[in-house]
Order: structure tokens, then C-alpha cells, then sequence
């Protein structure tokens, strides 16, 4: 499926927090922004190969406008920078999608842990679940609480959310979050890697599809390996390509001049997913679960190769 795409206009840009910064984008004259749900985020197109991706943290129900929440990375590729630094109001940004790869499962109980600007995705997912009458709980961990993004929003809900300034409180206490599975809830997290790498060892002794990750950056060592020649055909085109040691998938398919949507190019957004017909991919991605992983039934081609001589692709 193709992305919607949308010129919007950079209607206002407002500090939430020190080195993170709202921007609101809104639609041309009597048009409506594309529809979105919880979870989702949003490619924004900076520039030449700049194309970065962003969750959306205001209200679904309003389509007047989008807000992004975006923290000034220390070593920014470029994106994030450009957002701080040179982006203005009236400026129009070329935006992709939403599209959704933390969506919000239907469930009894729901437990939220977010580091830093992970806050993004989980802010309309606890507005969801308050509007549903749902039993929910927020653990919101940062350097420092001047650094905590949207605190007054979330003061709204009371001892539902707990903050957590790591120069006060110290890292937060997963042991006593997480240490107990409790049936019927799920949790969700987003943040820092090292943050969902904890969160992924302390859910390990809870009920399987119980944990829900977003992933900004690719999981430690995830995209080392060796890299082996290999073959793929693309059934549906008719042809085979010979992907070399020194190329992606991606960038042979692309140079065969087949359209292979891309955003992050290391395997955390889930644009480029592709279905596998034949062959053993060698799976390098920080977005699908380790039952998809074990399936062997889609691919990220940005980042991931073959384990087997020859991949046969659905493209």
C-alpha cells in the first residue's frame, strides 16, 4: 500500500521541555489531515535524503492538525537538527504516511513505560485508554524532570502517572514495575534502547505477546554480520538480481529499478516489509518480533540479507 503524502504547513513550533520542541503541522485550506490511531508515527521529508520519522502525540480525533514531539539528539544525523535549528513557522514539509507498528491491542489492563521522548507514542495511547474506562498505569523516566516532556498534560491524570527524574529517583525500579506477570495486562514501551532492552529481559517470564516495543534506533549489534553474496528473484517482476557482499537487498532492488518504499534504512520503521516466498532470510531488523523472525514470512530488505543461497521476494 502507498503512503498518503501531505504538504503541510509548519503552523507553530513550541518548547516542551529543554531540547525537545512540539511542532504543529496543518493542512492546506479546506483540507483535513490523514487520519491516524494511537501508536502511529509519520515520515516528515526535511529535505535531500533527509527523511526522518516521527510519532504523533496529539489527538486522533482531530484532524485539524498534527503534533510531533521531537528532542534534539546530541549526535543528530541530521533530522532533528534541521527541526531545531532551521525549520520555521510557515515553512511546508512534504509529510508520508501515519503509519502504525505499535498499535494499541485490545486488553483488560495496560502498563506504560516510557524513557525521554519515548512519552510521543504513549500520550494518545493513555488518552484512549482513559476515554475507554480502561485500567491503566504510566512510569515516565527522564535525566531530569526540566527534561520531561508534557509534564502539566500529564499532572491531568493524577497518581495514574508516576515521574520518574533519574537525578532524584534513580533509574526506574523495572524489578518492582515489572517483577510480577499480571494476566490481562499488556505493556508498552518506548525510549532509549537501553531502556527497552531492560524492559525486554524483565517481561521475559511474562505471557507471550504481553510486551509491545517501538525501537528509534536499531537494536545493539543488530546489523553486524557477515555479509555473503547472495541471489534474490522477484517473482512478481519476472527477475533475478545478485546481491554483492557491499550492497543491501534494498539497494540491488532499487538498482534494478524496482519502487522499494524505504524510510530508516536500518530496520526500525517497517516501511520496506516484504514477504518471502522462498529461502531463509538472515533478519537484522529492530522491528519485527521474534515469532515474525521465526515465521521467516516477511523481510526488512533495507538491512536484512540471507542465510540461504537464494531469497524468492513477493515484489
Amino acid at each position: 500500500m502507498t503512503d498518503a503524502e501531505i504538504t503541510a504547513v509548519v503552523a507553530a513550533i513550541d518548547a516542551e521541555a529543554d531540547g525537545i520542541v512540539s511542532l504543529r503541522l496543518e493542512p492546506g485550506a479546506g483540507e483535513k489531515m490523514p487520519a491516524w490511531e494511537p501508536g502511529a508515527h509519520v515520515d516528515l521529508v526535511l529535505g535531500p535524503e533527509l527523511e526522518r520519522q516521527y510519532s504523533l502525540c496529539g489527538d486522533p480525533g482531530d484532524l485539524s492538525h498534527w503534533r510531533l514531539g521531537i528532542l534534539r539528539e546530541p549526535e543528530s544525523r541530521g533530522g532533528s537538527a534541521y527541526v531545531h535549528e532551521t525549520l520555521a513557522v510557515g515553512d511546508r514539509v512534504l509529510c508520508r504516511g501515519p503509519r502504525n507498528n505499535f498499535a494499541l491491542v485490545e486488553a483488560d489492563s495496560y502498563l506504560f513505560v516510557a524513557g525521554g521522548i519515548g512519552i510521543t507514542p504513549i500520550l494518545p495511547m493513555i488518552a484512549a485508554c482513559e476515554a475507554a474506562g480502561k485500567h491503566w498505569r504510566l512510569f515516565y523516566g527522564g535525566r531530569q524532570e526540566s527534561s520531561m516532556a508534557f509534564r502539566s498534560e500529564l499532572a491531568s491524570y493524577g497518581d495514574k502517572v508516576s515521574l520518574w527524574p533519574q537525578n532524584t529517583h534513580g533509574l526506574l525500579d523495572l524489578a518492582t514495575i515489572l517483577g510480577t506477570p499480571a494476566p490481562g495486562t499488556v505493556v508498552y514501551c518506548c525510549g532509549p534502547g537501553v531502556l527497552l532492552d531492560a524492559v525486554e529481559e524483565r517481561c521475559a517470564s511474562w505471557p507471550a505477546g504481553a510486551l509491545h516495543l517501538e525501537r528509534f534506533r536499531p537494536r545493539q549489534g543488530a546489523l553486524d554480520g557477515v555479509n555473503l553474496p547472495f541471489e534474490v528473484e522477484l517473482e512478481a517482476s519476472g527477475i533475478t538480481l545478485a546481491v554483492g557482499a557491499d550492497q543491501t537487498l534494498a539497494e540491488a532492488i532499487e538498482a534494478a529499478g524496482i519502487d522499494l518504499p524505504t524510510s530508516c534504512r536500518e530496520g526500525t520503521c517497517g516501511t520496506c516489509e516484504t514477504y518471502v516466498l522462498e529461502g531463509e532470510p538472515d533478519h537484522r531488523d529492530s522491528y519485527l518480533s521474534a515469532e515474525e523472525r521465526d515465521s521467516g514470512e516477511v523481510i526488512m530488505p533495507c538491512c536484512s540479507r540471507s542465510r540461504s543461497p537464494r531469497l524468492v521476494l513477493d515484489l
